[in-house]
């Protein structure tokens, strides 16, 4: 197949969080619609995490390598980071190991915390902007579908999401162990998507007292604490509001630091230095590093959740097995499709040739008999043409079968394409000079064939 499916990515395992806030994308959709546009590739399209960014694109008929590099220059540049730092943090595959990863990925089976359920939204999230922009198309297309459906059978058939931990709930754990107990202190949300929907419940249900969510869009504040409780108030008037919170979550979008050091420096002095908790499960970060050098401050990032995201793991490794037997069997049907895909323009180039045939040989036919009415010639027209096609049924039933094996797809087309001349090849005339010479003009063949046919019978 001259569409190769590449897919490039960094995630929790491969990169700290400060490699991967330093090139998240904040702008996925000019992002890519300029891989379109700077990079040999059909099709692409691109997730971006706090935990991971993938990178998924179909290339144009050149080789992997210079589309591996064009879209590491083009990430890295749009970043204004070092290609070599983006290339010692990443993994890349492709084809069949790019497919298994993707279904892993939708399965949530390499999310931080297995089983959650966030991904496989933010996944579906991204495939719907990318189909919107036009840049997601067949073979992104399909992939992605299969990608939730592989997802909703693996929770279907597992139980990988059963007793499952989400990263709110693993900020909440780690609030705990700071606090010993949650009972009275209050809490601020920075944020109000879904995770800081997810942080407020867990909040709420560990005894947190009040809970403040600041967000620059007010409504969305508002949303979330009308259902959940809770004060909203505007972004721009959170510095003048952290000095009566202990505990405060981020979780922002924002391409820059929302809670400077400075801020909280001042906010000790109006809380006379009482303990303050700091999760920031935002990438990029949203509170700058240096908040972590004041005392009396506890600062963790995403990356400092690992610990209680690992104890739940355990618990679910049984099912993780299941799950990954059912991305490898989805993997292997995804593969069938792709060999399909593969196949196609050589079918359309057999019959189509096999058309051409039929019609110059009916031609000749036609100037050698006289002339025929209208009704007669399309009735022979008609006969020629299902004559070539039924001609054709067993071969491409026997391409259609030995291309569903693994690794032979390639091959078999190749010697199709060659064996019926496909692609117009001429043999030079020095070629194959050490063997017998015969020439291989029509009426050569058709004395081979006269032969043959005598000599059978």
């Amino acid at each position: 197949m001259n569409r190769k499916i590449i897919l490039i990515g960094l995630n929790h395992r491969t990169a700290g969080v400060d490699v991967r806030e330093k090139f998240a994308l904040t702008d996925v959709d000019n992002f890519e619609k300029g891989l379109m546009a700077h990079c040999p590739v059909r099709e692409c399209m691109c997730l971006s995490t706090c935990n991971r960014v993938e990178i998924i694109a179909i290339s144009k008929r050149v080789p992997e390598r210079e589309v591996v590099e064009a879209i590491i220059q083009y990430w890295a540049a749009v970043c204004k980071g070092s290609p070599e730092v983006l290339i010692d943090n990443t993994y890349q595959h492709r084809e069949l190991d790019a497919v298994k990863h993707l279904f892993t990925v939708a399965c949530s089976l390499d999310s931080m915390v297995m089983g959650e359920p966030q991904i496989l939204g933010q996944l579906k999230d991204a495939y719907r902007k990318a189909a919107d922009e036009g840049t997601a198309k067949t073979i992104i297309n399909r992939l992605l579908h299969k990608s939730f459906s592989v997802a909703k059978r693996v929770r279907t058939e597992t139980a990988i999401a059963s007793s499952a931990v989400s990263i709110s709930y693993a900020a909440v754990e780690l609030a705990k162990k700071i606090f010993g107990n949650l009972d009275g202190t209050r809490a601020m949300m920075v944020g109000a998507g879904e995770m800081a929907e997810l942080a407020v419940t867990h909040l709420l249900q560990n005894g947190v007292q009040d809970t403040i969510v600041a967000n620059r869009t007010l409504s969305r504040a508002k949303e979330l604490t009308q259902s959940l409780g809770g004060e909203a108030i505007q972004i721009e008037h959170l510095p003048d509001r952290l000095h009566e919170v202990d505990i405060v979550i981020s979780s922002t979008g924002s391409p820059v630091s929302v809670i400077k050091a400075k801020d909280v420096k001042a906010v000790l002095k109006r809380r006379k230095f009482k303990p303050m908790f700091f999760i920031d499960i935002a990438v990029p970060r949203d509170i700058d590093p240096d908040v972590n050098q004041l005392d009396n401050v506890y600062l963790y990032d995403i990356d400092d959740l690992k610990e209680v995201v690992e104890d739940n793991m355990a618990q679910r490794q049984e099912e993780a097995n299941k799950a990954r037997a059912v991305v490898d069997a989805e993997t292997m049907i995804f593969s069938n499709w792709l060999n399909s895909l593969a196949l196609q323009p050589t079918i359309v180039d057999l019959v189509d040739k096999s058309e051409e045939i039929a019609l110059r040989e009916l031609s000749k036919t036609l100037k050698k008999i006289g002339p025929v009415n209208e009704k007669t010639r399309k009735s022979l027209e008609t006969l020629v043409l299902s004559v070539g096609r039924k001609s054709l049924h067993e071969p491409i039933c026997f391409l259609k079968r030995r291309t569903q094996e693994e690794g032979a797809a390639e091959r078999f087309i190749d010697l199709a394409r060659r064996m019926f001349n496909l692609d117009d090849e001429t043999v030079p005339v020095t070629a194959h000079q050490n063997r017998k010479a015969n020439t291989c003009t029509p009426e050569d063949i058709e004395h081979l064939i006269d032969v043959s046919k005598n000599k059978e019978q």
